[in-house]
């Protein structure tokens, strides 16, 4: 590194340590990135001082290629940032080479969900776990109900809770939810879902008259709103997830969510139609499973592209 480089860099740290009160770890942390950008810079006959907005955006694209995080390369332009301004209020340099420059977007994390197998082996315990008499008879009928309903229509958990009791009255194979904004819409549900809340309902239509109690709410409970707590069902999932062999720290009723909507795109569902069954008011949201679509479209390719049939006769 030159003397002059160096210097400037030794400023920085000085003006960051002394104006900003920034910590050891802080310090050092910037003196390495900006260690490194100067090596970078070196490779492009370049000096520290002297880059540009595109030797410094080649210097992001060379952190990517090397295989840092987002987050790292984020940390990096900070640095570079803070160094430049630096530079610029000091009347080193006339301009500040980072301000067009742009923070790398974080990659959208994959959801979270369960294969066929893990959700019928959960659906099946709860199902065996209903069919036993005794004191949590109610208890498990509203787990068989709950786990049928939300994968079944992939409805929020808000959403499922706090079902309206007039549910139990309607006939027919929709259900009209209720979501964010009070927006409705009709999603089908299926005969295993209808069969659940029928056998939870009569339970409960029995339970309450023993008790001589109204209530307002599909799954009532002794709770602020009237009706059960979603971290009460999710507690309850996890218990049954455990019972089932599963990882119970993977398991949420919004890892339920995400089951239904990659299972329907896995099985030939349009994006468009698994947007509307969540409720999702921009697509873009719901593009978030079109890796699944990726897996879908690939095995289609290889099964029925000519040239792909041709590849494997060949073989």
């Amino acid at each position: 590194m030159s003397n002059l480089s160096k210097a400037r860099i030794e400023a920085f740290l000085e003006m960051m340590s002394a104006e900003r009160g920034a910590a050891g770890n802080t310090l050092a942390s910037y003196e390495h990135d900006l260690q490194d950008l100067w090596s970078f810079l070196v490779s492009r006959e370049t000096s520290i001082i002297e880059a540009r907005s595109a030797d410094l955006a080649a210097y992001l694209a060379d952190l990517a290629k090397r295989g840092f995080m987002e987050t790292s390369q984020a940390r990096r332009l900070s640095a570079m940032r803070q160094f430049y301004k630096f530079l610029y209020a000091e009347g080193i340099r006339t301009d500040d080479p980072t301000s067009i420059l742009d923070a790398p977007k974080k990659a959208r994390a994959l959801p979270k969900t369960l294969s066929v197998d893990d959700v019928e082996g959960l659906l099946s315990l709860a199902q065996r776990e209903s069919e036993i008499d005794g004191p949590e008879k109610l208890a498990k009928l509203r787990m068989l109900a709950l786990l049928e309903l939300l994968y079944a229509t992939g409805m929020r958990v808000s959403e499922l809770v706090a079902l309206p009791a007039k549910v139990l009255a309607q006939e027919g194979r929709f259900l009209v939810i209720r979501g964010k904004g009070a927006k409705e819409r009709l999603v089908p549900l299926s005969r295993s879902a209808i069969a659940a809340v029928r056998a939870y309902g009569d339970e409960l239509a029995r339970t309450t008259k023993e008790t001589a109690q109204k209530t307002s709410w599909l799954f009532p409970a002794a709770s602020k709103e009237g009706y059960l707590p979603r971290q009460v069902f999710a507690r309850d999932l996890k218990g049954l997830a455990a019972r089932a062999g599963l990882d119970a720290a993977a398991i949420s009723p919004h890892v339920l969510r995400h089951a239904f909507a990659s299972h329907l795109l896995a099985n030939g569902a349009d994006l468009r139609v698994v947007q509307e069954l969540l409720g999702h008011s921009d697509i873009s949201t719901t593009q978030i499973y079109t890796h699944v679509l990726d897996e879908r479209l690939q095995q289609l390719v290889q099964t029925h592209h000519p040239l792909a049939k041709m590849a494997k006769n060949h073989d």
